[in-house]
């Protein structure tokens, strides 16, 4: 049975942890948003994007094509984006890819590390020189996807797949994408900048802390607890900063980046929502551009 605008059908919405309700179709989910119509606690897998606020999927459902009630806007993501029917399907190719990699990595060896990992500028060992100051910025992308070790891939797929699903699900495909890609140059940029020119890096951190940064922006603004989020993250800048072999730059650049383009994407305010977003990623863009010149002049100048 349908229930009617403007109430809860006779039933309290469930209450979970920290005094905030849970959804009505998902009662495990705390949320802070609710439908502007029949005030239902909505999460962000079902909420639709309405000229005012939000919109749940009941009350969509009950005014497209009654004539008694406005129709809101077909879904719509917390950003703005469309929803999926596989709010995962981005993150699974990414960790596909990742995986691929990988194998292919083990398969062929160490040249391969030699010919896609981030290294600045530096002798290839034949009497040639490689890295990004010599032309070959395609390493800033490929370092992403690249992973020498069974525990570092295992423990970067394993946070990809626990922040990038939600933050797919909140944000849509496309802006998910923009976040990961964006969030993963501006960390290999940082490193770039600021490391070694002989050091080669390699791995997804930079990007995964992106998503760090963009799951703590939304779950402000979802009005969840953010003490877990902060707490995992504190832990991992605590490892980042202690332990051997890690690229903090990465880190911490992906983590900058991801958090300004999270704000933009999540509170661009709707009337200029495309502006907003684009112009804050093409911003954090503009910002990494910048770092690799910088650095790429006190190379090769």
């Amino acid at each position: 049975m349908d229930q009617p605008p403007g109430g809860h059908g006779g039933q309290e919405p469930p209450v979970v942890a920290e005094g905030l309700p849970g959804c009505y179709r998902h009662p495990d989910r705390e949320t802070g948003i609710r439908c502007t119509r029949c005030e239902r606690p909505i999460c962000p897998n079902c909420m639709v994007d309405a000229s005012v606020g939000f919109h749940c999927p009941e009350c969509v459902r009950q005014g497209s094509g009654t004539g008694h009630a406005p129709a809101a806007s077909r879904p719509r993501t917390l950003a703005g984006g469309a929803v999926a029917s596989d709010p995962r399907l981005l993150t699974k190719i990414l960790i596909g890819l990742n995986i691929a990699v990988f194998i292919a990595v083990s398969a062929v060896g160490d040249r391969l590390i030699e010919d896609l990992a981030l290294i600045g500028y530096a002798g290839d060992g034949r009497g040639g020189i490689l890295g990004v100051a010599d032309g070959q910025w395609y390493r800033l992308v490929t370092s992403m996807f690249l992973h020498q070790q069974v525990w570092h891939i295992g423990f970067n797929m394993l946070s990809l797949w626990m922040l990038g699903g939600p933050l797919e699900a909140a944000l849509g495909r496309a802006r998910y994408l923009a976040l990961y890609l964006i969030s993963g140059l501006a960390g290999g940029a940082l490193t770039y900048l600021l490391a070694s020119q002989f050091q080669a890096t390699l791995g997804a951190s930079g990007a995964i802390f992106g998503l760090f940064g963009a799951t703590a922006v939304v779950v402000r603004k979802l009005n969840y607890d953010m003490r877990p989020v902060l707490a995992l993250l504190v832990i991992n800048l605590i490892f980042t900063f202690t332990m051997g072999n890690i690229a903090w730059q990465a880190h911490v650049g992906g983590l900058i980046a991801g958090t300004l383009v999270g704000i933009g994407m999540v509170y661009a305010p709707r009337e200029r929502r495309a502006l907003v977003q684009y112009g804050s990623g093409g911003l954090v863009l503009l910002l990494t551009v910048v770092m690799i010149v910088i650095r790429t002049s006190t190379l090769v100048g």
